[in-house]
């Protein structure tokens, strides 16, 4: 019989983090596109470019249970949860509509995002 044998266990290697480029930035007006909360609007609260995602005002509420601690008390949290940031699209400014985006540098230099479907551009809300 064969004495058996540990073999030193193979290390897994990380993937590099690759940064998903978005037209939506926080403080954004967007509509859901789809999914349970299809149709809803709300202003964009955060936004995790490694993963692709957006946390929407009023969008995606889920519960949890939060144990009671010595600093906080305990009980049932509603909070939103991201969502992936294709189901959401920005609110045309001129036609209140959502739209996608266009990108077009100005003379100065700087990326002013416009809306496809008027032209108009949308302010970045800093």
């Amino acid at each position: 019989m064969k004495p058996l044998v540990h073999r030193k266990a193979k290390r897994v290697r990380q993937k590099p983090v690759v940064r998903v480029s978005m037209p939506i930035t926080k403080g954004d007006t967007v509509q859901v596109m789809s999914g349970d909360d299809k149709g809803k609007r709300g202003k964009v609260l955060r936004v995790y470019p490694k993963t692709g995602r957006v946390t929407i005002d009023g969008v995606n509420i889920v519960k949890r249970h939060r144990r009671a601690t010595q600093t906080s008390e305990g009980g049932i949290i509603e909070f939103p949860a991201p969502i992936h940031h294709s189901k959401a699209m920005l609110i045309d400014p001129k036609s209140d509509a959502p739209t996608r985006v266009r990108r077009r540098r100005d003379a100065d230099g700087t990326i002013e995002r416009l809306a496809v479907k008027s032209g108009q551009p949308i302010p970045r809300s800093r």
